[in-house]
């Protein structure tokens, strides 16, 4: 724990510094998520009504359920759980990974991300752009950095669970899961993109999309 406190500190600083969302204003600008006003970021609650509450989230003290097919489940600390962030250009995820678990390839369009791991032991990597793979395996206490907006992902190859806390530049990262953005978006990308670009035939995009479609309940 000591050393988790360690790392989130220094985080804070150097964030504070390199924070990539625009600089804030003020003191506080909490982030007043009904006004259904839409700017580049919240529109600041009236500072008689902050409270404590604002800056304050236990969503990330115990490990999430995972139940989905890839065995990985994100529990975002952003600013639409903290309204506190709104302005300060941070925030924090926990991953939690069941055995074999998978967090898909992904991107992070505003944000660089830092993970540290919290339990268990992941092969990570990302890939830039001039396609090649930068991954290694990380361990309990080790930290590993995916730069913003490049593809990258986490794979827990051990027979138990694994955790990881990710820090991030920006109150709202944003997540593009590759296979999910392109197999379910609404409208969807027309079969004929995705047979070019796969070099494959319908039948093999209709499976894909088949099994990627949200399940009804």
């Amino acid at each position: 724990m000591a050393a988790v406190v360690t790392y989130l500190v220094i985080f804070a600083v150097i964030s504070s510094a390199l924070a990539y969302d625009p600089d804030m204003l003020q003191d506080l600008c909490v982030a007043n998520t009904s006004a259904g006003i839409k700017v580049n970021g919240f529109t600041c609650k009236a500072e008689t009504n902050i409270t404590e509450a604002d800056f304050f989230f236990d969503g990330l003290a115990k490990p999430g359920k995972v139940n989905n097919s890839v065995g990985s489940l994100v529990t975002g600390g952003n600013v639409e759980k903290i309204p506190g962030l709104n302005t300060l250009g941070v925030s924090l995820s926990r991953i939690d990974y069941a055995a074999d678990g998978l967090n898909p390839p992904h991107t992070h369009p505003r944000a660089t991300e830092m993970i540290f791991v919290l339990e268990g032991e992941l092969d990570v990597g990302f890939i830039t752009t001039a396609n090649k793979l930068i991954s290694k395996t990380v361990k309990k206490g080790e930290v590993f950095v995916f730069p913003r907006g490049l593809v990258h992902f986490q794979k827990n190859n051990g027979d138990k669970a694994a955790s990881v806390i990710s820090a991030f530049n920006s109150q709202l990262p944003g997540t593009q899961s590759i296979a999910m953005t392109l197999f379910t978006s609404t409208p969807a990308v027309p079969d004929n993109v995705l047979t070019k670009a796969f070099q494959v035939g319908t039948k093999e995009i209709d499976k894909i999309k088949t099994k990627l479609a949200p399940k009804k309940s």
